[in-house]
C-alpha cells in the first residue's frame, strides 16, 4: 500500500484549523487504497493555532505536529516538515483553505501516481485575491528563465519523496521547488485546482514579496547555471579583465616607444586590471574546491538518509 504524506505549515490560523483538519480527514477517507499522514508545522503562532493542533492529535491519529518557538518563515517550516515525512509521495498545501484539502489532496494524489510524474503542481482557477497580474508576470519570467511549461509555479504541489534529496532550501527558496526539480531532470505536470477565498486570518505575504521574488529568481538561475561550475563564471570575467589590462599595457609600450612619454593613470589602471584578473582566476579555483566539498557532503547526507529509511526502526 502506497503512503501519502501531506505537509501543511500554519502560522496564526486558529480560525481555519478545525475545518482544515475535517477536510483533510475526509480526503484521507476517500483515499482508501493509500496510507496517509498529515505533518503540520506551527511556525511560531501567537494565537491558539499550536494549542488547537495539539488537542486535535487526540482525535486524528494521522496528525503529527511540530512547533517553532518563533516564526521562521515558510522555507524553514518546509525544512522542518520535510524532515519528518515518511510517505512515498509528499503533498504541500496551505493552511488558509484557499486550497480545499478535501478536493485537492485526492486530485494531486491521483494525478501524481497515475500519470507516473515526479512532480505535479496545481494551477489556480478563479483566483480573486488581486494578485493575478503580479503572479502572471512572475510565472511568465520563470517560464522564460527556467523553461518550465506550467502556469502556476508557487501553488500547491505534490512530488515523489526522492525529490527532497535534491532540494536546496534556504532563504525564501520555497518558491523555486518546481524550477529546482526541472533543473534536476524530474518530470513535471500540472492539474487545474479551484481557488477559494480565505475565511479567517490574514495573508502572510505583502506587496514587497513580488520584487523580492524577482530578485531571488535571478539568484536561483545564477546558482543553477554557475553553482556547480563557478570556475566558468570567474574565468570568463577574469579573462576579460586580464585582456583589458594587457591591451592597456601594450598600448602604453607602443605610446612610450613612439612618443617617449608615459601615461601613468593608464598604467595604474592596466596593472590593476591585470592583477584583478589573476585574482578572479584564483577565486574561481577556490570556489571549485568549495563546490567539490559541498558535493561530497551532499552525497554523504543522501547515503545517510537512504540508510535511515531502510533501518528496521523506520520500517516498523
Amino acid at each position: 500500500m502506497k503512503k501519502i504524506s501531506v505537509f501543511i505549515p500554519a502560522r496564526n490560523e486558529e480560525g481555519n484549523i478545525e475545518e482544515l483538519l475535517e477536510k483533510v480527514d475526509n480526503a484521507f477517507q476517500s483515499l482508501k487504497n493509500y496510507k496517509c499522514e498529515l505533518i503540520m508545522v506551527n511556525d511560531g503562532s501567537t494565537d491558539k493555532t499550536g494549542e488547537l493542533l495539539e488537542s486535535a492529535k487526540k482525535k486524528y491519529d494521522f496528525l503529527k505536529v511540530f512547533h517553532h518557538r518563533k516564526g521562521q518563515g515558510l522555507t524553514q517550516a518546509m525544512k522542518t516538515g520535510f524532515e519528518h515525512v515518511t510517505g512515498e509521495f509528499v503533498l504541500f498545501l496551505p493552511a488558509d483553505l484557499e486550497s480545499d484539502p478535501e478536493e485537492d489532496i485526492p486530485k494531486l494524489t491521483h494525478s501524481l501516481v497515475e500519470s507516473n510524474l515526479d512532480v505535479v503542481t496545481g494551477w489556480r482557477q478563479g483566483r480573486g485575491d488581486g494578485k493575478n497580474l503580479s503572479s502572471f508576470i512572475y510565472n511568465a519570467i520563470s517560464r522564460s528563465l527556467f523553461g518550465v511549461k506550467v502556469h502556476d509555479m508557487n501553488w500547491i504541489k505534490g512530488f515523489k519523496r526522492e525529490l527532497l534529496d535534491d532540494l536546496e532550501l534556504r532563504s525564501d527558496w520555497h518558491r523555486f521547488i518546481i524550477m529546482m526539480a526541472a533543473n534536476k531532470g524530474y518530470t513535471i505536470g500540472e492539474v487545474k485546482t479551484s481557488w477559494h477565498h480565505r475565511k479567517a486570518g490574514k495573508s502572510k505575504f505583502g506587496l514587497m514579496r513580488f520584487p523580492i521574488a524577482l530578485v531571488d529568481t535571478l539568484v536561483v538561475k545564477f546558482n543553477m547555471v554557475f553553482g556547480s561550475k563557478p570556475m566558468h563564471f570567474f574565468s570568463m570575467i577574469g579573462l576579460f579583465v586580464m585582456l583589458a589590462g594587457f591591451i592597456g599595457l601594450v598600448f602604453l609600450a607602443y605610446h612610450y616607444l613612439v612618443n617617449d612619454t608615459q601615461i601613468r593613470p593608464l598604467f595604474t589602471l592596466s596593472t590593476t586590471l591585470l592583477i584583478a584578473g589573476i585574482q578572479l582566476f584564483v577565486t574561481g579555483f577556490l570556489a571549485e574546491i568549495v563546490v567539490s566539498q559541498k558535493d561530497e557532503i551532499s552525497e554523504i547526507r543522501k547515503k545517510m538518509k537512504a540508510f535511515e529509511r531502510k533501518s528496521p526502526d523506520n520500517e516498523a
